[in-house]
């Protein structure tokens, strides 16, 4: 393990002023978006999407790295430039999704394991000589009557640690995601017990597997009321729990938080960021690693036609670049409506 080079990574990937692209998408989840907007959900078309966004001029100003799936990592632009040699000439780092996504965990109904593990070293290898640099693996806590368990949240964080050290040992920086779900309609209270309860386990799991803390990115949920909630917190609310639940169950080694934007629309993910970026000196860097967030006016934008490409990609820029100032703290609602 080059702890040198792994420290350095992920510092890199959460620069300030700077966040990632999760266009991770699997192909059964990008389907489900593409019929959103009527397009066939082909290999092609695929791989044109995410040349729009990876093309985008000016993009890496504002992105530091691009979570791929396997299928995009392997694909190339139309002029024959593979994506993860593009993305690392402009500067951007190449991640790579490893997890298998989650089952039902047997004996506990309604919850979920992640999985992945069989075969993980060899792929990482692989993933390694194909150009990426980080890896993501999610694991996913739902809330709701008399879960989550214990043993799921026990279980989720045995796989995360043990993927990490993975990870690490194969010189790739892995980020660790712990997702406690906004599904539901439970309280900003509730939301930060379960947090608080998930994030203790996963860096007690972290430090018996010897992981290398300045050498990985957090990627947790922001402390939010469920989207069924009748009275859901205000932003400033949000912004006050999740720090106060990061500062008592983070450590400052860890270099980097990269926030998941999870069920919250473009709007609301980043004036989250941009609360808690005005809070003052926190010991570790606050940034983005978002999705929809980033894509999902882009996407409408695109429609899946070649007509479209520059303002879809103007779409993404604008996201990408109001993100970029909710980093640094400098993001202000009006700048909404000004063209991107």
């Amino acid at each position: 393990m080059n702890r040198n080079e792994l420290a350095r990574i992920a510092h890199a990937m959460v620069a300030k002023g700077r966040g990632l692209l999760a266009a991770d998408e699997s192909t059964g989840t990008i389907k489900k978006r593409f019929d959103k907007i009527k397009v066939e959900g082909t290999e092609e078309n695929r791989r044109a999407y995410r040349e729009l966004l990876f093309t985008t001029p000016g993009m890496a100003d504002f992105i530091s790295g691009v979570i791929l799936y396997d299928e995009t990592l392997r694909q190339s632009t139309k002029s024959g430039e593979r994506f993860a040699d593009l993305l690392t000439r402009l500067g951007v780092i190449p991640g790579i999704k490893v997890d298998g996504g989650t089952k039902p965990m047997p004996n506990f109904p309604g919850e979920v394991i992640t999985e992945g593990l069989d075969g993980l070293p060899a792929r990482l290898a692989e993933y390694h000589k194909l150009g990426a640099r980080f890896a993501k693996w999610r694991a996913v806590i739902d809330i709701g009557d008399g879960i989550p368990t214990r043993t799921c949240i026990e279980t989720n964080a045995d796989l995360l640690a043990r993927y990490a050290a993975l990870c690490q040992e194969a010189e790739i920086v892995p980020i660790v995601e712990p997702e406690v779900l906004m599904d539901g309609g439970h309280s900003l209270a509730r939301c930060e017990e379960v947090t608080e309860q998930v994030l203790t386990t996963v860096f007690d799991r972290l430090h018996a597997q010897r992981v290398y803390l300045e050498g990985i990115v957090l990627k947790p949920n922001m402390v939010i009321s469920g989207q069924k909630a009748t009275n859901r917190a205000s932003p400033a609310e949000v912004a006050e729990a999740t720090l106060r639940c990061l500062k008592r169950h983070v450590p400052a080694a860890v270099p980097g938080i990269a926030f998941l934007s999870g069920g919250q629309n473009e709007q609301e993910a980043t004036l989250h960021l941009d609360l808690m970026n005005r809070a003052g000196s926190l010991p570790w860097l606050l940034s983005f690693s978002y999705g929809r967030a980033l894509q999902q006016s882009a996407l409408a934008t695109w429609g899946g036609a070649a007509a479209s490409v520059a303002s879809a990609q103007a779409e993404f820029l604008k996201r990408a670049r109001l993100n970029s100032l909710a980093a640094g703290g400098r993001y202000e609602s009006a700048l909404e409506k000004q063209a991107a």
